[in-house]
């Protein structure tokens, strides 16, 4: 019966030409599939994409900043795609027109864009993406996953333009901090002097205030002294006036006068001692009225010295002043990008410096206002005591006159005694000096109201002095308070500023720093049981469709019941049919493992298990379709059909089988297909030799039924057929 087969198909040109071309169909399925798909993306170059940049560029920092023009040259150097620039209307047109498969449109505000990140509402760079679907869905599958690429490449190209300007930012601060930090100190140094300053002049006004205060007691006894000498003038000048009446009388009595020459001589010995204390008194008071003149000038002096000192402090506090709130502005900007602890810091010590110099420039605004004052009342004392001073040089000019006539009087009173007659010749005399005396009277008079007059305003003023200085005083102790104050506070702020710039000055960057901040994270692939190309990855599956193809071809060309010639028995009818099978298989497997193999380039774990496996494959798939046209004829190769499309879309050769609807995931377990794609899967990739022996096991398990199922069937048919036709004959 075998040797009967193949000599009929021998002989039969027609079935042996169709034995043959059936041979290389699984060659035809699998090694043109395979050859097609082998890897696409290998030739991505050549697919047309056409890219449109309306980019119209921006600045930031004052750096020229053109994304869309920098992207468009990186994609045509990486050459991922036939990346063609071109017009809008160009690009439009060639879409339509199937000359590309994807437009890649960059807006004319992409650069401007990326400038955005700083502001309230920042806005994200966004790229048209035109896909030409209906021309072919796969381009534009791997059109999207080229765009991940683009807007990775994008965005590193964006985040690395900021850090370049973040650090140069961070530089240029770190030298602000240092040059404030120098300023700083010098600010720190003339605080300290100004706090010293101010301790000075916080002893010097408090011991100006307690001599105001002695100064103010010393005026009040002059005021009152004054007043009782004005007092004795005014007494003196009414006795004087009255002194001349009496000696006009006196020469007209002459007669008169000798009857009262005792008592005359009694009164102008009492005159004469009275007046002689009055000038002692006047001698007294001009000497000390020197003094309070002497003193009330160097007041005065010393007042207007220390008024344009107070002027020239409030003028430098108010230039302190404006310096702070001008470094507090210049700095605003700059805390903004400080770490908040820093930028906290920063800020409470700009306040007690702001505090501190408005306590300053407040306490000298009071001190130049009490020292005006000061200068105005010492000015007054100084003015009174001279007035007195002159008054009183009057009145002891008088004084002295009348001393020296008083004498010339007692010498009369005693002339007197010895005779009338020189006291006649001498009376013109004493009413000369009595004129004299009253004419000295009145101007002592005069002046000592005047004494008295500036005696007042000297105490009035030495009062205001007093107080004043006293607020002057309590006004420098805030200006010491507030300068020790500002010295700690311009100490704190040139430490500060110091470490500030020093951390800035730490930065250090480079072209790898700028990657790092626009590229941080990279991913390195490490592959388990590595597939190097799409055509390694659907080997299994295209050798699998191929050589179940080829066993469904056969079955067309090769009659699978009907014998050579009449069959001894159903085992020897069976075998015979089986033994061309067989060979068919063989020879389809060694075809498609040698052109996979050696014409395609596919690399294999294990190259005999390789074989085997499409071997045995092959036997399985040939198997299959001998039992179902064996039984069932054309109908048969329906429902191989049937079988196949089920094996193709359950069998887990292209996407996993969790991806697949659920209720076919059901035939995955039930079709052979599914094992020889797991098992051409260990034996290429895998090498999980385990796993392969148990596909195997499952395949020699559906081979085996699926031979004896024939069998039987090829028995039952021989006894069916030729059972009668041995009863007939």
């Amino acid at each position: 019966m075998i040797k009967a087969e193949w000599l009929k198909i021998f002989k039969t040109k027609k079935m042996l030409v169709s034995i043959i071309a059936v041979l290389f169909i699984p060659v035809m399925y699998a090694g043109m599939f395979l050859w097609a798909f082998w890897d696409p993306y290998e030739s991505l170059p050549e697919l047309p994409v056409a890219v449109v940049n309306e980019d119209k560029g921006a600045e930031i920092a004052g750096v020229k900043l053109d994304v869309g023009k920098d992207l468009v040259d990186n994609l045509v150097e990486s050459k991922e795609f036939n990346f063609i620039e071109v017009s809008k209307e160009e690009a439009k047109k060639g879409l339509n027109g199937r000359d590309y498969y994807m437009i890649l449109e960059i807006p004319t505000n992409f650069s401007e864009h990326a400038t955005t990140l700083l502001d309230d509402k920042p806005s994200k760079l966004v790229m048209n993406y035109i896909p030409n679907e209906g021309l072919n869905f796969l381009s534009a599958q791997i059109g999207d996953s080229a765009m991940e690429l683009i807007r990775a490449e994008v965005n590193t190209q964006v985040s690395t333009t900021y850090a370049e300007n973040l650090f140069d930012t961070i530089t240029t601060m770190g030298d602000g901090f240092t040059e404030a930090a120098d300023g700083s100190s010098k600010l720190d140094e003339g605080a300290k002097s100004l706090a010293n300053g101010a301790k000075d002049l916080k002893g010097y006004l408090e011991q100006l205030a307690s001599s105001t205060v002695e100064l103010s007691n010393g005026t009040d006894k002059i005021t009152k002294g004054a007043g009782e000498a004005a007092k004795g003038a005014n007494d003196l000048s009414s006795g004087l006036v009255k002194l001349e009446d009496g000696t006009g009388q006196l020469q007209k009595g002459a007669q008169q006068a000798a009857t009262g020459a005792t008592t005359l001589e009694q009164g102008l010995s009492q005159y004469t001692q009275g007046v002689a204390k009055v000038q002692a008194g006047l001698s007294t008071i001009n000497e000390k009225q020197q003094q309070i003149s002497s003193g009330a000038a160097s007041i005065a002096d010393n007042a207007g010295a220390l008024n344009g000192a107070a002027s020239q402090l409030t003028a430098g506090s108010a230039k302190v002043e404006e310096g702070i709130t001008a470094l507090s502005n210049q700095l605003q900007g700059m805390m903004a990008s400080l770490p908040e602890e820093e930028a906290a810091a920063l800020k409470q010590t700009l306040g007690e410096l702001q505090a501190g110099s408005a306590s300053v420039h407040n306490g000298l605004n009071s001190l130049s206002a009490g020292t005006e004052k000061l200068q105005a009342g010492a000015s007054q004392v100084s003015s009174g005591a001279t007035q007195i001073a002159a008054g009183q040089g009057e009145v002891l000019a008088g004084a002295n006159a009348l001393t020296a006539n008083s004498g010339a009087l007692v010498e009369g009173a005693k002339g007197l005694q010895a005779g009338n007659a020189t006291l006649a010749q001498k009376l013109g005399e004493l009413n000369a000096g009595v004129n004299t005396a009253v004419t000295g009277s009145k101007a002592l008079a005069s002046g000592l109201n005047e004494l008295a007059s500036g005696s007042t305003a000297l105490n009035q003023g030495t009062s205001t002095l007093a107080s004043k200085s006293g607020e002057l005083a309590q006004g420098s102790a805030e200006l010491a308070d507030g300068s020790s104050e500002l010295a700690n506070g311009t100490s704190t702020l040139s430490s500060e500023l110091g470490e500030a710039g020093e951390k800035a000055g730490e930065v250090h960057v480079n072209k790898d720093t700028y990657d790092m901040v626009g590229n941080p994270v990279e991913i390195e692939k490490e592959s388990v049981n590595h597939v190097p190309n799409y055509g390694t990855g659907f080997s299994p599956y295209f050798i699998s469709l191929g050589l179940f193809v080829g066993a469904l071809m056969i079955s067309i060309v090769f009659p699978l019941v009907e014998p050579a010639i009449r069959p001894k028995n159903g085992a020897a009818w069976f075998t015979s049919k089986v033994s061309v099978l067989a060979t068919v298989g063989l020879i389809q497997s060694i075809g498609t493992v040698v052109i996979v193999k050696w014409g395609l380039g596919l690399e294999v774990y294990s190259l005999g298990h390789f074989f085997l496996t499409a071997l045995l494959t092959s036997y399985v798939f040939l198997a299959l379709i001998q039992m179902l046209v064996s039984i069932f004829g054309d109908p048969g190769r329906f429902m191989a059909i049937v079988i196949l499309i089920l094996q193709l879309t359950t069998s887990a050769g292209t996407f996993p089988l969790e991806l697949i609807p659920e209720p076919l995931q059901v035939f995955n377990t039930l079709l052979p297909m599914t094992y020889t794609v797991q098992a051409f899967k260990t034996c290429i990739s895998t090498g999980d030799m385990s796993f392969l022996m148990q596909n195997y096991g499952i395949l020699l398990g559906f081979l085996v039924v699926f031979l004896a199922i024939t069998f039987g069937y090829f028995m039952l048919l021989h006894a069916k057929r030729y059972s009668k036709v041995a009863e007939e004959n």
